[in-house]
């Protein structure tokens, strides 16, 4: 009895099909030569990256200047890491812009993910990392 119960439970989940059901593919990511415009660029390692230009823009307008120094945006906030002395790489931007931490608040949600990729990029870039 237990036995039929079991077999007919697991036939209703569609767990006695042998094949693997294929994962939808999205849209692949736009690449563009220059990495320049708003769509991501994808890098050789299949990486999404973002826009530097844009990213200055959302430096700037996010009030990251307010607490970090960056050169680049000629943002000399002391209240978070220096990033020029910091050199994160772009997934480590993209990593804390996304989640915060460390008494830096999260802007996912604040920010859209192609933001967050184009100031990881600015970030990136111009911090050397």
């Amino acid at each position: 009895m237990v036995s039929l119960v079991l077999l007919l439970g697991f036939a209703a989940c569609g767990g006695g099909d042998d094949e693997a059901a294929e994962p939808e593919e999205g849209p692949a990511p736009t690449t563009t030569a220059e990495g320049t415009g708003t769509e991501p660029t994808t890098t050789a390692e299949g990486t999404d990256t973002g826009d530097a230009a844009a990213g200055a823009e959302v430096f700037a307008s996010a009030g990251c200047a307010d607490c970090h120094t960056l050169a680049a945006a000629e943002a000399s906030g002391s209240v978070g890491p220096n990033l020029d002395e910091l050199q994160p790489s772009f997934e480590t931007v993209v990593r804390q812009v996304t989640n915060g931490g460390g008494g830096m608040p999260a802007f996912e949600g604040e920010l859209t993910e192609q933001q967050i990729r184009d100031v990881a990029d600015f970030v990136s870039e111009n911090a050397g990392g």
